[in-house]
């Protein structure tokens, strides 16, 4: 089903209910939606299939879409796990509506744009399993298409003795602005007649004044206790190359003014944004209210709904300070796994699922709060155990030899195979055939984790030590004999005595009793892997906050590369595919990195949290 695609109906609040004993996912935006529905709010929109002013939505038919969402980046850089809120949330929010949520671009600052972040952006709402296609047509758009609107604009308000030109500079206007105890002062130009502001306003669309020499200001009240209201700029002087428009226009909007009219002409009725835009909806209203008075647009407008930004532990969402990141080398790029932008989180092993659910699970409030990462972690692998097939690996290797091997099988040449379910049973829902086994070899080497052996063992310990017997998963019960040293003293072989008859799956299995079993791989079709042990990013659970150096928060062992074992089954991985290393976690072959001849695993998640420790 297409995101867009509305649902035989809204789910109801019944259908929305937690179990009992289950947390109640706050969403205040759901009750306003349902109250509009209700109170047919927005019934009466028309929608002529292309955004447009009033008297092209006039000429269309009754909108299609129960409600009007969007999604807005300006694409000046990669989005992160904030943004995969806003695009969850605005594209979840229409599919259950019965409505569209719109992709736009908001490219209305030409120096910091450009085409690399249009491509990613697209690519990541795509990834999170949303798209902008609904009722036969595509709801991408931009901001800059709607440049000569928003001119025309202006214009209307000049006319109407809203806007003027200021020509302060903006130390001048910065220090008449005032603050919060003191009220602004006038402007010397505010008083301009509609006729001279135009024709200053005409002269800078011909390019005749110089960057930052004067803006176009709405002209509202000067004394408002919201400064925001205190003649904001609506348009500056700014000489570069748009990536859309090209060096058509050398003035542009700025994002308080462009925004409300991008939803506008798109017929938007929910514009969603998060807290730091509460003081700018009086001016969203401000000037829907004049552009409908004067016809340019139509009533009813869309209307602003703040929410909380995410705030997620051990993690920063600047554009700024993750740029730095990659800028500085911290990280290898904007798609290193540990980052918390979506191509990082992707190529971390992230699933689309685990995002849309962690979305869902923390849900819509009016108040900032923490959210810890053991929260999206656990989304993780709530969505993994089921669909992850688990293999075994082998992190730290020393080898173990089967001292007897030649003995009980004629020759320590000899292999046999073992098997071992793909998916354990649980996780094979009934009726559905389980995947095909996996296949290994066993013969008289094998690699173990080297902390599966102490030739002096502590107390409680159940695996390899002199005289012990334990199981290698899926194969054989062993007996530890002794083990090899080197000079310094480091073990550099264990040896162990092979129980011919205890093989897993036959009749004499439990004929010797293993206190332990252990993860192992062949020698004889192991396959040497490059794994990528990832941790946090940063060892603070608040790196930036209070303004706290984030540089200085930096994990020294947030990645930790080693040299593996894996079975067949693992090494035959294909790319951005995901396992279950036993004992160990989760983990994805490498999307850019990983082939078949040079095998490369990252560490997605452990098998229980590890962000409380």
């Amino acid at each position: 089903m297409s995101s867009n695609t509305p649902p035989s109906k809204p789910n109801s609040p019944t259908e929305n209910a937690p179990a009992e004993g289950e947390h109640k996912v706050s969403n205040f935006l759901r009750q306003i939606i349902e109250n509009d529905l209700d109170k047919g709010t927005y019934a009466s929109r028309r929608w002529a299939g292309t955004p447009g002013d009033a008297a092209h939505h006039a000429a269309g038919q009754p909108d299609p879409a129960k409600i009007r969402t969007r999604f807005p980046p300006e694409p000046n850089g990669y989005l992160h796990v904030g943004h995969a809120k806003s695009i969850c949330l605005n594209f979840g929010l229409a599919r259950d509506y019965g409505g569209v949520c719109h992709m736009r671009f908001d490219d209305t600052n030409p120096e910091k744009e450009d085409t690399e972040y249009v491509n990613s952006i697209l690519d990541a709402v795509k990834w999170l399993g949303f798209n902008w296609e609904a009722n036969g047509q595509s709801h991408l758009f931009q901001a800059s298409d709607y440049f000569d609107f928003m001119y025309r604009a202006a214009e209307y308000l000049i006319e109407a003795g809203h806007a003027y030109v200021d020509e302060q500079t903006a130390e001048q206007m910065r220090l008449a602005r005032g603050d919060f105890g003191k009220p602004g002062v006038d402007s010397p130009f505010r008083s301009r007649t509609p006729a001279e502001n135009l024709a200053r306003f005409r002269e800078m669309r011909d390019g005749q004044h110089e960057d930052g020499s004067m803006v176009l200001r709405a002209k509202i009240d000067m004394a408002s206790p919201n400064i925001n209201l205190r003649d904001p700029a609506i348009y500056r002087i700014r000489r570069a190359t748009h990536h859309n428009t090209g060096d058509t226009w050398c003035i542009y909007p700025m994002y308080t003014f462009a925004h409300p009219i991008e939803d506008a002409l798109e017929q938007i009725t929910h514009s969603i944004c998060t807290l730091e835009f509460e003081d700018q909806r009086p001016f969203y209203d401000w000037l829907m209210d004049r552009l409908c008075d004067g016809g340019l647009l139509a009533h009813p407008a869309p209307h602003q709904y703040e929410f909380a930004r995410l705030n997620l532990t051990y993690v920063i969402t600047s554009k700024r300070k993750l740029a730095q990141l990659v800028y500085d080398h911290k990280v290898s790029g904007w798609d290193d796994p540990r980052m918390p932008t979506i191509v990082g989180l992707r190529r971390r092993g992230y699933t689309p699922e685990s995002i849309q659910m962690f979305a869902e699970r923390i849900g819509v409030t009016k108040s900032d709060s923490w959210i810890d990462y053991s929260t999206l972690e656990g989304c993780l692998r709530e969505d993994l155990e089921n669909k992850a097939h688990r293999g075994m690996a082998v992190l730290d290797p020393v080898k173990l030899v089967l001292t007897n091997w030649a003995e009980a099988f004629g020759s320590d040449g000899y292999t046999e195979d073992c098997t071992q379910p793909a998916l354990p049973h649980h996780a094979v829902p009934e009726g559905q055939t389980p995947p095909p086994e996996r296949v290994f070899k066993i013969g008289n080497e094998v690699w173990i984790e080297r902390e599966d052996f102490e030739e002096v063992p502590p107390k409680g310990y159940k695996r390899l030590f002199p005289g012990n017997v334990v199981r290698l998963k899926g194969g054989y019960v062993i007996e530890c004999t002794g083990c090899e040293k080197d000079a310094g003293g480091t073990v550099t072989a264990v040896h162990a005595k092979v129980i011919p008859g205890t093989k897993s799956g036959t009749p004499g299995a439990d004929s010797v009793k293993a206190k332990a079993a252990i993860t192992w791989v062949s020698v004889a079709d192991g396959v040497p892997a490059e794994v990528r042990l990832y941790d946090r990013l940063f060892s603070d659970p608040q790196p930036d906050a209070g303004g706290k150096d984030f540089i200085e928060a930096l994990n020294p062992n947030s990645l930790k590369v080693v040299t593996a074992y894996v079975e067949p089954s693992l090494a035959a991985a294909k790319p951005d595919e995901k396992f279950q290393f036993e004992r160990f976690g989760y983990f994805v072959a490498d999307r850019v990195d990983h082939a078949a001849a040079k095998p490369v695993f990252n560490r997605v998640t452990g098998l229980k949290d590890s962000w409380g420790r």
